[in-house]
């Protein structure tokens, strides 16, 4: 027994491969390690649901079942003495679908067949499998979104010639046939969702029947025309394989829930106590049960074997019917597998069912030794058909990831539904539209005997995309082989301030903060009005340092985060229509017009790091607020030497649109200055608008001066960015359009989803 301690203690996490079967009726958890080409398993934990969280294979209540998942992963860790951080998972369901198609091309017969050229033919076939289940789902007027979680590879062709393997080979023409797996959206994310709530990061995803037929049927024993069915709680799995090749699977959705069910209604018992007396059939002569009444009652076994036959004979007429679907035939020796497996009469039922003969019906487990072994457990047990298959397919690289894609350093989560572009790869792997785009930290604005000051938030810091060591756009679409490296934005911190920060305000004879005396020490909020008198200054005409503040006051809302400096200036200035307009502020950059950008369709979609060296200073003009007075129509946009202190200068602020906006806005601030020593230049409106989705759409102006973009539209065209819907159509004036394109006052807009 120390032996076997002192080897488990030598085994580091990352060699492990750890197995969630997240099945109807229970959760196994399951660890290995690869030892010689097998796999050795070092540790099981298995727990049943105390409630229905799951039906027919499909998550339910993620709060529940992810509980129940932390318990057998705790339960392990404390058994290994590690952290478990990664995990494999088998994705099952009601609605599975499938499609099988194939793809021919021509190579060079000079060169070696490589990956890639493996991985190209089978996204070709993969391609026209989704253009003959999308045509399907139109004509049924399917509108649910489908994701495909897998494939398998029934057969390559090389030179019109069958071939295991086409890798290191030569020739002319090179074929695939293989089947398409499908699932509706929310049966992957919400096992995503599920894992993701208990710290585990999804290594790999494979299917339930393809785990199961891993383990059942090893390829040794493929040649010849076996079916392997998967009795769970909820679905019964069921995977086929002849010639060396596995040729279908599918789904039932009836298995042991159904005689549970039947006990339940027969009896008035809840559904763990028809559970108990299932599992009491298998061993004694006479069960004991309490229904739901609280009495107790003893029945004799073959009662019970009576009250649930009818059942039994449908669930073996249902995966007859199945089998045969998908093998044309009866096959020449049929595998069960599952807890359900070893409900008494199921197998005599399916062996009557599909007319085969008794000696070639069988309960697996035999074969799991082939692929896995362990010191510790006695697998030879029907159960662990899947758990055991998830770290079969994962550890002995069962998994075809012919079509892979390495999102920093990884493979990433792969669920197609069509092409796919850098943006649908992120948001598939857990990143947030915040996380793409960032937010900047919220400005603080108050008012300071009767003038704006403006405490800065800082700004976002960009996100960086990379695809295959290159700059890339959000739009970009994805490939096979393609390489993704993605920092995402760090969003600016909001601005926050004392009294003491007011320049001045120490020295102050005189300090009020919205009309009453303070500390220095007293935090500033948005709106605050602040009025104080120093030395040898005369005190305000009160009558109009009450009228300033109040307008100030009531113009200036409650901010939200990243959003309270537009909303202050454009309330700020519809209080004040009577002031009059200073004409000297030709040095504001915010009037500038920013030249029109659709002539750049190079420009990527996410912005440089703050870490690369090209950087600009925007300069800040320090004496137009002075002269006036009064607020500016940039808002927040202008500082002046006064509302500035020396600490509280603004950084050297990397353009978060590209260098494109930043030059013009130099270029135009200097181009001003001729305008400042006369000429006036005009004053822009302090809202813009446009039509979004055939609807007008009024926006204040942003208060640091940089135009809108199309980014900037989504948060209301109504889309849901994590759960899309389709394809995201971008348009701009009737022209197809970019994340980050520039938008102009009238412009006309259309962001939609293309089912």
């Amino acid at each position: 027994m120390a032996a076997v301690q002192v080897k488990k203690a030598q085994i580091q996490a990352e060699q492990t491969i750890f197995a969630l079967d997240i099945g109807t009726r229970s959760i196994i958890g399951m660890v290995g390690t690869v030892e010689n080409e097998k796999v050795r398993i070092i540790a099981i934990e298995r727990e049943e649901h105390a409630e229905r969280a799951m039906i027919d294979g499909q998550i339910e209540n993620i709060d529940k079942v992810a509980a129940l998942a932390g318990k057998v992963k705790q339960r392990l860790e404390s058994k290994l003495h590690f952290k478990l951080e990664r995990v494999c998972v088998a994705a099952a369901g009601r609605a599975l679908r499938t499609k099988r198609a194939e793809f021919e091309m021509e190579v060079s017969g000079k060169e070696l067949i490589d990956d890639e050229i493996i991985s190209r033919l089978e996204a070709g076939a993969i391609s026209k499998a989704e253009e003959v289940f999308d045509a399907e789902n139109r004509a049924m007027e399917d509108n649910r979104r489908f994701y495909l979680v897998g494939y398998t590879v029934c057969q390559y062709y090389l030179d019109k010639y069958m071939i295991s393997s086409l890798k290191d080979h030569r020739g002319k023409s090179v074929k695939v046939d293989l089947i398409a797996t499908f699932l509706p959206s929310e049966v992957v994310e919400s096992l995503y969702t599920t894992m993701n709530k208990i710290g585990l990061e999804v290594a790999s995803i494979t299917l339930e029947p393809i785990a199961a037929i891993n383990a059942a049927i090893p390829a040794n024993l493929r040649l010849l025309n076996l079916v392997m069915v998967d009795i769970g709680a909820g679905t019964s799995d069921i995977a086929a394989c002849t010639d060396g090749s596995v040729t279908g699977y599918t789904m039932a959705t009836v298995a042991g829930d159904e005689v549970t069910e039947t006990l339940m209604k027969e009896y008035l018992v809840d559904f763990q106590m028809a559970e108990s007396m299932k599992a009491q059939a298998d061993q004694e002569e006479e069960i004991t049960f309490t229904d739901i009444l609280g009495f107790e009652q003893t029945i004799s076994r073959d009662e019970l074997l009576e009250c649930i036959q009818d059942t039994t004979d449908l669930l073996c007429r249902e995966i007859a019917e199945k089998i045969l679907e998908i093998n044309g035939n009866p096959p020449s020796a049929l595998f069960l597998a599952g807890g359900g497996s070893k409900l008494t009469g199921l197998k005599e039922g399916l062996t009557a069912a599909l007319q085969m003969d008794a000696k070639r019906v069988a309960i697996a487990g035999n074969n799991f030794r082939t692929s896995a072994f362990s010191d510790e457990y006695d697998l030879n047990n029907p159960e662990y058909a899947t758990p055991l298959g998830i770290v079969v397919s994962s550890g002995l690289n069962l998994i075809n990831a012919s079509f892979r894609v390495l999102l920093n350093g990884r493979p990433a989560n792969l669920f197609r539904s069509g092409s796919f572009t850098a943006l649908n790869l992120l948001m598939m792997n857990g990143y947030s539209f915040l996380d793409i785009m960032g937010r900047s930290g919220a400005n603080l604005v108050v008012t300071v005997n009767g003038k704006r000051k403006v405490f800065y938030g800082t700004p976002v810091e960009p996100a960086a995309l990379f695809i295959n060591k290159k700059e890339g756009r959000l739009s970009e679409i994805i490939q096979a082989g393609d390489e993704i490296d993605f920092t995402p934005a760090v969003s600016g911190v909001s601005a926050k301030a004392s009294l003491g920060d007011i320049d001045r305000a120490a020295d102050a004879v005189e300090l009020t903060l919205n009309g009453i005396p303070a500390d220095l020490e007293t935090q500033l909020k948005m709106g605050d009005v602040i009025v104080m008198r120093c030395p040898g200054e005369d005190a305000e005409p009160e009558e109009a340092a009450e009228t300033e503040g109040t307008v100030e006051s009531d113009a200036v809302p409650e901010p939200e985060e990243g959003t309270e400096p537009e909303r202050a200036v454009a309330s700020e200035k519809a209080a004040e229509p009577e002031k009059t307009v200073v004409p000297d502020r030709a040095a504001e950059p915010e009037k500038t017009v920013v030249p029109e950008r659709a002539a750049e369709p190079e420009r990527i979609a996410v912005p440089r790091r703050a870490a690369e060296p090209d950087m600009t200073v925007v300069p800040e003009p320090a004496e137009a607020v002075e002269k006036s007075g009064e607020p500016l129509s940039g808002g927040e946009a202008t500082k002046t030497a006064d509302d500035v202190k020396p600490e509280e200068a603004p950084k050297p602020v990397l353009n978060p649109q590209g260098n494109f906006a930043q030059r013009s806005v130099l270029e135009a601030v200097s181009s001003g200055s001729e305008a400042a020593k006369g000429e006036k230049a005009p004053v822009q409106p302090p809202e813009i608008h446009f039509h979004l989705n055939g609807l007008p759409i009024t926006l204040p102006r942003k208060a640091d001066g940089t135009p809108y973009f199309l980014m900037d539209m989504i948060q209301y065209s109504g889309i849901d960015l994590k759960q899309p819907k389709g394809r995201i159509v971008l348009m701009v004036n009737g022209i197809q359009g970019l994340f980050q394109q520039e938008l102009k006052d009238g412009d006309n807009i259309r962001i939609e989803e293309e089912m």
